[in-house]
């Protein structure tokens, strides 16, 4: 086993190999006495083979990679945090989550934010940050879980918002309703789960609504989205 060091937790993971062990080298603990651990991963070739029979369209480092991530984050319930399929960049040292469907163009809108604001931005996760509460506020934390592309920071960076993106002509941007941003939330985060975590996953949810602003944003992928999006998303930052 290797203790690593991610979303301000102690993960001992054992049976790293390819994909996993390669994304999760930048998170590696300096310490590595297995003392204060909060979460265990351990996934065995047993669960990766049964995954690979019913879905041979995968192979055997992706389905360790994705089996790994689901045990981190149903886990991740129990310290107040969630996984949020999302794509989040950091300007000027606050977070900002952009979640939506795969093909919407998260990942793009976010790009356009590095080029916008050039040193100022850097992605900390582009496909599956931990959203966690500590000590009454709401981070953004990259994860070893990061999407083809491994794009992501081992970081721990206070949230400003969430958006949820749709495709659009125009940029708009408006504070979102409630009731949709539960259904867009769950759409987006670790839905298999039994009655306790997702009682778990609710109570979650409703803090971080209580703290972090919500926006629906329709988008049309231009310079003119990232400033449509950072104007309201930063205008009651302190």
């Amino acid at each position: 086993m290797a203790v690593y060091d991610i979303a301000g937790l102690r993960v001992n993971m054992k049976n790293k190999t390819g994909r996993t062990a390669k994304q999760a080298a930048a998170y590696l603990s300096e310490n590595q006495k297995e003392e204060n651990i909060g979460i265990v991963i351990d996934v065995s070739e047993e669960r990766i083979l049964n995954a690979m029979r019913e879905h041979p369209e995968l192979n055997h480092g992706d389905w360790e990679y994705m089996l790994t991530s689901l045990d981190f984050y149903t886990e991740l319930l129990r310290y107040s945090g969630i996984l949020l399929h999302s794509s989040c960049v950091v300007v000027d040292g606050k977070a900002y989550a952009f979640s939506a469907d795969s093909g919407v163009g998260k990942s793009t809108h976010t790009n356009l934010w590095l080029k916008h604001f050039g040193d100022r931005a850097h992605i900390i996760s582009d496909d599956k940050p931990a959203i966690r509460l500590i000590d009454g506020k709401v981070y953004a934390c990259g994860t070893p879980w990061s999407g083809k592309y491994d794009y992501s920071t081992p970081e721990i960076v206070e949230l400003a918002g969430i958006c949820f993106l749709e495709r659009s002509e125009e940029n708009t941007i408006k504070k979102a309703d409630t009731g949709r941003a539960v259904f867009n939330i769950f759409s987006q985060t670790v839905r298999k789960l039994n009655r306790d975590k997702m009682e778990n996953l609710f109570d979650v949810l409703e803090e971080i609504f209580a703290k972090v602003p919500l926006y629906e944003m329709g988008c049309n992928i231009s310079d003119d989205a990232v400033l449509t999006a950072y104007n309201e998303m930063s205008k009651n930052i302190k």
